[in-house]
């Protein structure tokens, strides 16, 4: 199925969508922001601890998301009650530009705040591929697919789910007052104008 999709819709909550994916098995996590280290080839164990993520807007070219399983390390101190697996929506984008870009990770009692892309020169990416549980917005997509099996998607070089997932992708992809609560992030290039980086008490 193939469709634009003129109107925006907010507020897209992705842990009720995944809930209804079934079961995956276990698939690349990403990279921490700001480490322009190449793409899903380097998988390795997330440390559970998820960073927010907002944006004025995102636009991008070549858009791909499904669902897949991050793993911890043997008996993290920050596995909880989830066995050291967090159920997540990976979206990857070929070409990215973010519009005032903030990331926070909460260090308890503190947060370590990431800004960059703001003054009229936006965040650049290629190859993005992050890795989340939430994200909300106001989202519009040119000619989309959606229930595609996540094994032949090929909107994003070199990045694929696994077969019998449910995944969906699109052409463009635009979305203003961007908001996502993450857990991994890698990109091929990152390039962050304006980076401003320091402990602050309130987070993005």
């Amino acid at each position: 199925m193939s469709e634009q999709i003129d109107q925006p819709r907010s507020g897209v909550r992705w842990r009720r969508f995944a809930v209804t994916l079934g079961t995956v098995t276990v698939g690349a996590a990403g990279m921490v922001m700001l480490t322009a280290q190449g793409v899903l080839g380097a998988q390795f164990a997330i440390s559970g601890m998820p960073f927010t993520v907002t944006a004025d807007k995102l636009e991008g070219t070549g858009f791909e998301q499904f669902a897949t399983l991050d793993q911890m390390i043997p008996d993290s101190p920050n596995q909880g009650d989830t066995g050291g697996q967090v159920l997540v929506i990976v979206s990857a984008i070929d070409k990215a530009e973010l519009t005032n870009l903030c990331q926070s990770i909460n260090l308890g009692g503190t947060n370590l705040r990431i800004t960059a892309g703001n003054s009229g020169k936006p965040v650049t990416a290629r190859t993005l591929v992050v890795d989340g549980d939430e994200i909300a917005g106001n989202a519009s997509f040119k000619n989309i697919d959606v229930g595609q099996d996540a094994s032949t998607v090929d909107k994003v070089p070199g990045v694929k789910g696994n077969p019998g997932v449910f995944a969906q992708q699109a052409d463009t992809v635009t979305i203003t007052n961007l908001r996502q609560n993450n857990y991994a992030t890698t990109a091929a290039i990152f390039t962050l104008p304006n980076l401003r980086m320091g402990f602050s008490s309130d987070g993005c």
